[in-house]
């Protein structure tokens, strides 16, 4: 059953209190409105949405976004809110006069080799474009993000500290590049040569400092480069063995995001049975029913499967009164 929500004109900007809840409501609160605002711009609506979670923040292998473009300009007047955009969702968007579908799920997953009566999902891109419906996806972006789903499910579980299994990754580096290689060069060597030569090649960005090595003056030199960048920089280098035996060459990864990314691990502060812990995931998801298996007896360690999560210990197999206290998690 797909979720969908309808908002009236009126739509100006999107809260960073924005969220996706299991449950047949309509997001009025989560939206800002002004009396003097009936629209919005498809390009600020977007921006707004991204600001809310980076797309960057999605997996690798995910389609998230902006799906279909009508030509521009495009006004956003309603906006439709979906889980899963199937052809039943869109004809519903259509009685609502919707100029805008933000479905979860993204509705075009794997690329299309022509738009036709076909099949669905191409009907769906049709119909989108021929009525100027923009479509946007945001999925795991939303699953990452630090006040997105992932988080909105822990706080189902009770007080817990919680972080992510898998943490993204910034979108970009501090620092220009994506290699540091860092040597020291004597006085005695023709510094000046190594310096213009080094910050001749493209794509290198040079600091250097003084260093005092052994009661030997030194100049330190550091320098960030692209990939193709680093093998000239070996190439140069190489050539002076004395100098090649002392440089570093480091690998510049993107920080992690500690508190953004796929997945939670929580870990309760206080135990609780696991018949106290699902009654709690029910009330906070509002489900009469969850899902439930437990894990062979026989392993060292048990798993109790929820259907949107899990939770892993050591010891005996547990019961509905069992004490859950040990690392949940979420994804």
């Amino acid at each position: 059953m797909s979720m969908r929500y309808s908002v009236s004109p009126g739509v100006c900007m999107l809260s960073s209190h924005v969220r996706l809840v299991p449950a047949r409501v309509r997001l009025v609160h989560s939206l800002v409105r002004s009396p003097s605002c009936s629209f919005m711009d498809l390009k600020a609506l977007v921006s707004s949405l991204n600001d809310f979670a980076s797309l960057s923040f999605a997996e690798s292998w995910d389609n998230v976004g902006l799906l279909v473009e009508p030509s521009p300009p495009h006004t956003v007047n309603t906006l439709f809110l979906t889980n899963d955009l199937t052809e039943e969702v869109m004809e519903e968007a259509l009685q609502k006069k919707a100029d805008f579908i933000l479905s979860y799920h993204p509705p075009i997953f794997r690329p299309m080799k022509r738009i036709t009566w076909k099949t669905w999902k191409e009907r769906l891109v049709i119909r989108a474009l021929e009525n100027r419906i923009a479509i946007y996806s945001p999925h795991t972006a939303y699953d990452a993000a630090p006040q997105g789903v992932n988080n909105w499910l822990a706080k189902g579980l009770g007080v817990c500290t919680s972080r992510p299994i898998h943490p993204s990754k910034a979108p970009n580096c501090p620092t220009e590049g994506t290699h540091r290689v860092e040597f020291s060069v004597n006085h005695a060597q023709d510094l000046d040569k190594v310096m213009s030569t080094v910050k001749g090649i493209s794509d290198v960005s040079v600091t250097s400092f003084s260093a005092r090595t052994d009661d030997e003056e030194q100049t330190r030199v550091s320098l960030n480069c692209s990939q193709q960048a680093l093998m000239q920089v070996v190439a140069f280098l190489s050539q002076n063995r004395q100098l090649y035996q002392k440089t570093e060459i480091l690998s510049l990864e993107k920080p992690l995001l500690l508190h953004t990314g796929m997945g939670r691990l929580c870990t309760l502060d206080d135990s609780v049975s696991l018949a106290t812990l699902i009654e709690r995931i029910k009330r906070h998801l509002k489900l009469s029913h969850v899902r439930l298996a437990l894990g062979s007896p026989k392993s060292e360690w048990w798993l109790c499967a929820l259907a949107l999560g899990a939770v892993f210990c050591r010891g005996p197999r547990p019961t509905s009164t069992s004490q859950v206290r040990c690392p949940i998690m979420m994804f």
